[in-house]
């Protein structure tokens, strides 16, 4: 057996650092890490995003296809009812494009809304607590 225990970061490539890193830690409540230079990174919880943007030359350190502003696809846990996730996201002018729906995560199954960074990244929030709603009509088909 391999000796992997998590995952300790994944790439996300961004058009404006200023807006991004805003809107990272504004909607998604991530930490922003100083890494050098003008580049940052986004810690939420233990997991990092380390982030490319303009004026980053990693020497061909990167991806066959390098990830672009745009093409990623990232879901994030929120701690709470899905529904603390939405009235969140409406208070940030941020548009949810679907949800709450029931989706499969890492933990089981949870409720997500869906919603995109400022680059059109499609991101999106999972919550595995039951809402007050949801868990008395789930019983009620038992």
């Amino acid at each position: 057996m391999v000796p992997v225990t998590r995952l300790d970061h994944a790439v996300i490539a961004v058009s404006d650092w200023q807006i991004s890193t805003d809107f990272y830690r504004n909607v998604v409540g991530a930490e922003v890490i100083d890494v050098g230079g003008d580049r940052v990174a986004f810690r939420v919880g233990p997991n990092q995003l380390s982030v490319h943007g303009p004026g980053v030359d990693l020497a061909g350190n990167v991806a066959r296809l390098p990830v672009r502003p745009g093409n990623s696809d990232i879901c994030f846990v929120w701690e709470g009812p899905i529904e603390e996730a939405a009235a969140h996201l409406r208070r940030h002018d941020v548009e949810v494009e679907a949800g709450p729906v029931r989706r499969f995560g890492a933990s089981g199954t949870g409720t997500s809304v869906y919603f995109r960074d400022p680059d059109g990244s499609l991101l999106e929030f999972i919550s595995y607590e039951a809402s007050p709603q949801r868990a008395s009509s789930d019983l009620g088909s038992a």
